[in-house]
């Protein structure tokens, strides 16, 4: 049994725990990812070039996350980070208490050695998510939904975690609109529950319209 088929009680999420117009949500993901990679491919080529002539490492990194129902899958994003990632993350933390308490609070840094130049400018313009949109086309995210969780993080979603399960993460959602990483941990596991429990159509149209103004405005990136 998987951790989160434990922290779910191996039940069936509940009605009131499933958004109602799911095949809506799904044909309107589908269709808009598509004109949305169509759009972006120039773009993402470029972006491959650059990562690539820079260290010739991978372009694309492939890291598992916490899908719908508790089913894993690979999220796809341009690679932000130095190659030796885990290593130089350990060397980190084992060399700065501050930055160990920092990671543990919300698995996050506020300046972290990982990420490399042109990595921190993809990051704070999310362009490092556009091969997301090849993860919502293939149904293992949508474009409105709570953030992507990896294992380790299961447990901290405690009884919220029915709720995230419920539904499919997305590439945005209302953390990423309510600001970002200067939000902590536990507001960010209140805002994926809300989200599941109020979703609408429209609330996606508006999180999708206020996402264009925080990458924009590069609200709470890092």
């Amino acid at each position: 049994m998987s951790i989160i088929n434990a922290e779910m009680g191996s039940r069936t999420p509940t009605k009131s725990e499933v958004p109602r117009g799911a095949r809506a949500k799904r044909a309107f993901d589908v269709t808009a990812a598509l004109a949305m990679l169509i759009f972006a491919l120039p773009a993402m080529f470029f972006i491959a070039v650059i990562l690539f002539s820079t260290d010739r490492g991978p372009i694309v990194f492939a890291h598992e996350r916490v899908g719908r129902n508790g089913r894993r899958f690979r999220c796809l994003k341009f690679r932000s980070m130095v190659v030796n990632s885990q290593e130089a993350l350990r060397k980190h933390l084992e060399a700065s208490p501050q930055a160990r308490v920092e990671w543990e609070a919300n698995q996050k840094l506020t300046n972290d050695p990982r990420v490399t130049p042109i990595g921190r400018f993809l990051r704070a313009t999310s362009l490092d998510e556009l091969p997301q949109l090849i993860n919502v086309i293939r149904g293992d995210m949508s474009l409105v939904g709570p953030r992507p969780i990896v294992e380790d993080e299961v447990a901290r979603y405690a009884d919220e975690i029915a709720q995230y399960a419920a539904v499919r993460p997305g590439i945005t959602g209302l953390w990423q609109v309510s600001g970002r990483s200067d939000v902590d941990y536990e507001q960010r596991v209140q805002l994926d529950s809300r989200y599941v429990r109020e979703w609408s159509f429209a609330g996606d149209i508006v999180i999708l319209v206020k996402t264009v103004k925080v990458v924009l405005l590069r609200t709470g990136s890092r």
